[in-house]
């Protein structure tokens, strides 16, 4: 185990240090101005490092997988696919269709596959909630959901990371506790991989001219690692955890943007026009530091996670999961509103780039 965890940890420092140097070369790089707050070019590559660790594993530690070899293909592919529309979309700002495009794609690969979502679990009371042809449909819905509420947390140093950081944990917890130990593994591996990334990031090693971001590539990669890692310990006949278990793990991204979008739809905005009022701006602006509003929102991710896989492990009905996920998610909503309202957003509005008006959210804190 340890040799593993080794091996992961440089590789994804060596492909960072290599790939920073040639995003500086190349002009992969995240430039300050508009609403991104930050100083001088950062790289763009802390989903590159984060992707070729998954790779090199998949290359020579086949048996530290957590699905066969033949089935980590489909996800192989579908990473590669985020990947590379994640770059082009960092160096040259795509239009909003090449993406959605691709997202809906990489989803297809593993659909292909016969990976899904094809039931709620017992949700509405004895009776499972079967989705049957309807579930592919809920899986696209899914992935773009997952990838958008991951990659709206990456909007201060440190945040996507911790976070992403956090939700691996909880979902370690949940494998061990199933003796799913070869997930488990891959969840502590996904972590260190974030680890150099996370030293870069938060300035923990070197100066600011090693900084880095994680980039679009990043967090679409991450987002969908979540989604498919969720849906392995959810769906099928090796399903760990119950579907509304997986709700628990990734609680915080999932409420932060649909809070986020329900505020725009009620201003009569589009959902996805980019603002400055996500959990993380609303916290700064309450008088929180960068390092505060981290550190409190891994502790809500891990806390909210908690919760879920404490009601699974003490038997709890998946509806009375859901009542009490619901009750808090509309806690979460109102506690938010209030904040939002007591600390609003009083810069004037600037014109927004190209890629915002391709109609996506950019995150916005420390870029």
């Amino acid at each position: 185990m340890s040799k593993e965890i080794i091996i992961m940890f440089l590789t994804a420092m060596t492909v960072l240090l290599i790939a920073r140097l040639v995003a500086l070369k190349c002009g992969l790089v995240d430039k300050p101005g508009g609403r991104k707050q930050h100083k001088g070019e950062i790289p763009l590559v802390g989903g590159i490092s984060f992707y070729c660790a998954i790779v090199i594993f998949y290359l020579f530690w086949p048996e530290v997988l957590p699905h066969t070899k033949e089935n980590f293909l489909p996800y192989l592919l579908s990473i590669s696919l985020l990947l590379l529309v994640g770059i082009a979309d960092d160096r040259f700002d795509l239009p909003v269709i090449p993406r959605v495009f691709i997202q809906a794609l990489s989803a297809a690969v593993i659909m292909v596959n016969g990976l899904y979502i094809h039931t709620f679990g017992h949700v509405l009371g004895e009776n499972e909630l079967v989705l049957g042809s309807v579930g592919y449909l809920v899986t696209l819905l899914a992935t773009w959901a997952a990838i958008n509420a991951f990659n709206m947390v990456d909007g201060v140093d440190g945040l996507l990371g911790s976070v992403s950081g956090a939700t691996f944990a909880a979902l370690m917890v949940v494998f061990l506790l199933a003796g799913a130990h070869l997930r488990a593994m891959w969840c502590l591996l996904m972590i260190v991989a974030l680890i150099p990334y996370l030293m870069f990031n938060m300035g923990l090693i070197g100066n600011k001219r090693l900084k880095v971001f994680m980039g679009d590539a990043g967090s679409m990669v991450i987002g969908f690692t979540m989604l498919w890692l969720v849906i392995l310990g959810s769906q099928g006949d090796e399903a760990v955890m119950a579907p509304v278990t997986a709700l628990w793990v990734i609680a915080l991204p999932l409420m932060d943007m649909v809070t986020i979008m329900v505020r725009r739809l009620r201003r009569g905005h589009s959902p996805f026009r980019p603002d400055r009022d996500h959990l993380h701006h609303i916290l700064i602006r309450s008088g929180l530091t960068s390092r505060q509003t981290v550190l409190v929102m891994t502790l809500l991710t891990a806390t909210f996670a908690g919760v879920g896989i404490i009601l699974s492990q003490f038997g709890a009905a998946d509806w009375l999961s859901l009542a009490v996920f619901l009750g808090l998610f509309t806690s979460y909503l109102l506690v938010n509103n209030k904040l939002q309202k007591r600390n609003p957003d009083i810069r004037p509005q600037k014109k927004q780039p190209h890629n915002i008006s391709a109609g996506v959210d950019i995150p916005a804190g420390n870029r």
